[in-house]
């Protein structure tokens, strides 16, 4: 007997993954007649945050990138470069433009319905999955699960550490940025024992957006940051005056603890909850994107997800775990790595490298270009299932 289900596909959580998805839905014309529940626990309604991330193709969203870059800066005391970017642009989306553009999307397009609601439990059935939320209950053949994911941390056997900073949107009354240069990773201040940088996107010579990004394992107090920006801003930049108009807080589990793609047969995580921030960098919007674009091709073409749901290979967990093990008991050392892979390799390498779209021999050459002890060392933990401690 056939089985009537609320939706075909049920999205819990509105934020960069579940909306990414509903978007990617939303153009796929295999899949105009699914029916699709968002639901949604609070309003996004405010420009929480902003995304950024090179491409060397289109995307879905380039119709809201707020500004991107042709040109990519690197610092540290030991090298310093400025590199023209080749087929890539570094871009820019704030939360708040996307979280619009998609709602408008979904708002103008009848297979979409939208409910405020938190989801309690979501639960496979023979048939699909059922989910108890703060609206009721709601029943699909499949479910896709961006909700943050609850992790009982094993630090005996996994590696956890955070992407952490804080940002200030600046204007000053002289001329201080390059709009043309998102300034990379400026490791040029002191490093406490951590990996610590600054990191810059401006947006015209007197307008921009600074942060100061940590990896480490304990956030800041936030004076401490704003004390490391205040500094950054007089000292290096040289600057007498400048004002703060907006202000942005984050930070993102970098960890190699297994999250899994899948829950049973029809829940499917997203965004976080998946792995889809890159453990040792932080960075998720494309990789979200990706996600995306890769279960509504399977959607499309069998009317089920694909059966290697993320599609990521095992070689570039194992490099994630090592960096990340190196950062755990030597952080410091991480401005000497990241300066070794700019100075000994074209950009493009190191930023396809960091995507995971290089062969074998384009990783033995990034592995090849930066100082092995340290590697070593971690694979050695990595062989006896013990993370690296300083």
């Amino acid at each position: 007997m056939p089985v009537n289900h609320d939706f075909d596909y049920l999205i819990a959580g509105g934020g960069a993954a579940g909306l990414s998805l509903a978007y990617h839905l939303s153009q796929e014309p295999l899949l105009a007649t699914k029916r699709v529940l968002l639901l949604e626990p609070e309003a996004k309604d405010q420009n929480d945050r902003t995304w950024s991330f090179w491409a060397d193709a289109p995307t879905l969203f380039d119709g809201i990138v707020a500004h991107e870059w042709g040109r990519l800066a690197f610092r540290s005391p030991q090298f310093e470069r400025v590199f023209e970017l080749g087929r890539h642009r570094y871009k820019m989306i704030r939360g708040l433009d996307f979280y619009r553009f998609v709602r408008a999307a979904l708002a103008a397009n009848p297979q979409f319905s939208c409910v405020r609601a938190a989801v309690n439990q979501l639960k496979n059935t023979p048939t699909g999955v059922v989910a108890h939320t703060t609206a009721g209950t709601f029943t699909a053949r499949y479910a896709f699960d961006s909700r943050p994911p609850a992790l009982e941390q094993q630090p005996a056997r996994y590696r956890y550490q955070l992407q952490h900073f804080v940002g200030w949107e600046v204007e000053t009354e002289e001329d201080a940025f390059d709009p043309t240069t998102v300034e990379f990773m400026d490791f040029r201040g002191e490093q406490h024992h951590e990996a610590r940088f600054m990191y810059v996107l401006p947006f015209t010579t007197r307008r921009a957006l600074v942060e100061y990004t940590l990896f480490s394992g304990e956030v800041l107090p936030k004076s401490e940051y704003e004390a490391a920006m205040h500094v950054y801003l007089t000292q290096t930049l040289g600057l007498t005056a400048y004002r703060v108009t907006a202000e942005e807080i984050g930070a993102i589990p970098m960890t190699d603890h297994p999250l899994p793609a899948g829950v049973g047969a029809n829940i499917i995580n997203l965004g976080t909850r998946a792995g889809r921030a890159k453990p040792s960098t932080g960075y998720a919007f494309k990789r979200i994107q990706a996600h995306s674009a890769r279960l509504v091709a399977a959607l499309a073409a069998t009317g089920t997800p694909p059966r290697h749901l993320t599609g990521d290979q095992p070689q570039f967990r194992l490099f994630d775990t090592l960096l990340l093990d190196i950062m755990q008991r030597q952080g410091e050392r991480t401005r000497d790595i990241f300066a070794e892979l700019f100075a000994r390799n074209p950009l493009e390498r190191i930023l396809d490298f960091l995507d995971e779209r290089t062969s074998w021999r384009e990783n033995l050459q990034i592995m090849n270009s930066v100082t092995p002890w340290p590697f070593l060392r971690s694979i050695g933990h990595v062989l006896r299932c013990r993370p690296g401690k300083r």
